[in-house]
Formats: C-alpha cells, sequence, structure tokens
C-alpha cells in the first residue's frame, strides 16, 4: 500500500489532502507541530477524526528539528513526501523574518536531507503565487523571473524551490513544487479574508479594508487545490513548478460584494492604508498544468464563496477581534 509523509496535515489544505489521499486508499503519516500561529484547537479538530483511522498515523514535531524528522523516517518508509507545513501569511513574515527563514527554508531542507538520506524518491512542495512579487504583467506564466518577491514569507518560499531544484539535480530526486494562489474554503485558516470577513458580519462586526480596494486576487477553491496536488502526485517525475489556481481574478471590492450578497448583510467598513509587502494582484496562468498534469479548478468565486459563508453559518467558530481586516494578501 502506498504511504506519503505529510507536512502540514492538521492545517487547512493539509487536513483536505489527507481525507483525499485515505479516500483512494493511501496511508497518511501525518507531521504537524499545532504551533499557535492559530489557535491549535482549530488543527486538533481538523485531524481528529483521522486518529481512529487505520489509514492514518500523526507525527506531533516540528519540522526544524532533524532529529525529530529522521525519527520519523526511520519508522516508515514513504513513497514521497508532500510537504504542505509553513509558517504562512504576507504581514505576520514581516514582523519576524527568522522565524519564517527557520521554519520555511530552514525545515524545506531538512525534509529534503530526510528523503535523500532515506531513499524516498518523490517530493511535493507547496510554494505560493507570492513568488511572484508585485509584478505589472499578468496572467503570471511559470516561466517569468521570480526574484523580486517583496515579503519574507515570498523569499522563503521561493528559497524552497530553489533547494527543491538543487536537490533534484544533484541526487535525481522527483520534485514538483506548486504554486498556490490564496486557497479558501471550509475550514479556511482564521485570520485569512473570506472566513474572517464572513465570520464578521455574521455576528454584526466591522471590517478593516486597506488600500483602496482595487487590489485583485486569484481564489482557488480549496477542493480544486487538492485536485491540482493529487494530479501533480501522480505525474511527479522530473523537476516541475505548477500554478495552482482559477486563473481569474477579483478586485477587493468585489470580494466583499460577494460575501456581503451570500451572507445578506451589508458590512461596516473601515478603511486603511495600503499594507507594506501586499501585492497588487495575483492572476494565475494555469495552461502548463492543464496541459502537462490535467489540472482542471471547476469551482468559480461566487461559488465558492457561497459554499464558505455556507460552513461558517454551520460551525459557528471563535469569536474574533471586533473588527476583522480582509486585505486580500492572504497566502498558504
Amino acid at each position: 500500500m502506498t504511504t506519503y509523509l505529510l507536512t502540514g496535515a492538521a492545517g487547512f489544505i493539509g487536513s483536505h489532502l489527507a481525507q483525499a489521499l485515505m479516500s483512494r486508499g493511501a496511508n497518511v503519516v501525518g507531521v504537524d507541530d499545532f504551533n499557535d500561529f492559530y489557535d491549535p484547537r482549530l488543527k486538533r479538530r481538523n485531524v481528529a477524526p483521522f486518529l481512529k483511522m487505520e489509514a492514518f498515523r500523526l507525527e506531533e514535531g516540528d519540522i526544524r528539528s532533524l532529529p525529530f524528522l529522521r525519527e520519523a523516517f526511520r519508522r516508515e518508509r514513504f513513497d514521497a513526501v508532500l510537504h504542505l507545513a509553513a509558517r504562512a501569511g504576507v504581514r505576520p513574515s514581516l514582523k519576524d523574518p527568522l522565524l519564517y527563514e527557520e521554519t520555511n527554508v530552514r525545515g524545506t531542507l531538512n525534509l529534503l536531507e530526510c528523503a535523500r538520506e532515506f531513499s524516498v524518491k518523490k517530493f511535493l512542495f507547496a510554494s505560493s503565487s507570492s513568488v511572484y512579487g508585485n509584478r505589472k504583467e499578468v496572467p503570471f506564466r511559470e516561466d517569468m523571473n521570480v526574484d523580486f518577491p517583496i515579503s519574507p514569507y515570498a523569499a522563503t518560499k521561493k528559497a524552497g524551490e530553489l533547494l527543491c531544484y538543487n536537490t533534484h539535480h544533484l541526487y535525481g530526486m522527483d520534485v514538483t513544487c506548486l504554486r498556490y494562489f490564496t486557497v479558501y474554503g471550509p475550514a479556511q485558516r482564521p485570520e485569512m479574508a473570506i472566513r474572517k470577513f464572513t465570520q464578521a458580519l455574521l455576528r454584526g462586526r466591522s471590517i478593516v479594508l486597506y488600500g483602496d480596494g482595487s487590489s485583485e486576487r486569484d481564489y482557488t477553491y480549496v477542493d480544486d487545490a487538492v485536485h491540482g496536488t493529487l494530479q501533480a502526485l501522480e505525474h511527479l517525475d522530473g523537476f516541475h513548478i505548477y500554478n495552482i489556481g482559477e486563473s481569474r481574478t477579483i478586485s477587493l471590492k468585489g470580494l466583499a460584494a460577494l460575501i456581503e450578497s451570500a451572507v445578506g448583510t451589508k458590512a461596516k467598513i473601515e478603511w486603511q492604508p495600503h499594507q507594506p509587502g501586499d501585492v497588487e494582484r495575483t492572476y494565475a496562468d494555469i495552461s502548463l498544468a492543464r496541459r502537462e498534469i490535467g489540472y482542471d479548478p471547476k469551482t468559480s468565486i461566487e461559488e465558492g464563496v457561497e459554499r464558505t459563508v455556507a460552513w461558517c453559518r454551520a460551525e459557528g467558530g471563535p469569536a474574533g477581534a471586533e473588527a476583522a481586516t480582509l486585505t486580500g494578501s492572504d497566502k498558504l
């Protein structure tokens, strides 16, 4: 039976991916440190149903610890490593860039080294659309120059891609890097825009919007992101980088209007200046992923927002701050 090591297994995308892998008959060894970037209870709730399944085992620990990872690799032979764990978010990375470097760069190198040492031949790395920086030319293609990231978070994701290529070049490991474009949906991280905005509206709280509302994002529904990941896993050979997005943009003001319509409430908006590190737009060219791995996103932003709002209504969720923020800068 196929067995995968999945880092970040208790997180938003990771927990959805773990479920999809097990539904296909695979075994999953999930790694997560349950850090306090957001309420660890939410991550434990994500992974709780898996703990009763024979196909899942949880390894609780930090990818910055090479001894911890080596012990996990000794206990099981993995067919592939799926590395989704990371310190996420643009603005938090400006406040603590050293933590982001330690986790996203050193942690990725630790996993690549363990995969090499224990003869794991396939490695999938979760990168981000943030590597494209604040470029004017759209849509973003995988062959574009990405040497100018504008946040520490983006720089760590670019560094991760370089380390992945280095490992492929030196040791022949098959590696694919996926540049996710703002993934959203049920169980989305609570600080991310769509969930935070929705919960604020459901509670009658105000919303803080940064900039003038004209910034644009390419939002990817989580089911489509998982589909793209599984397709990449099936075609994991050589070295590749693929965009995983919807290939359609919506402005910040447009997104706010969609959520208002889905919730049925008009937002009380507080406008604040543009935040450092936020890019003006993201927009994925997914033609390469369509052609080479059969990636085919199905969920429009309108449908995805409706589903996410419905989940938030049913979920309730933890109480947040009195004013929610919506920047459109959220990243994987």
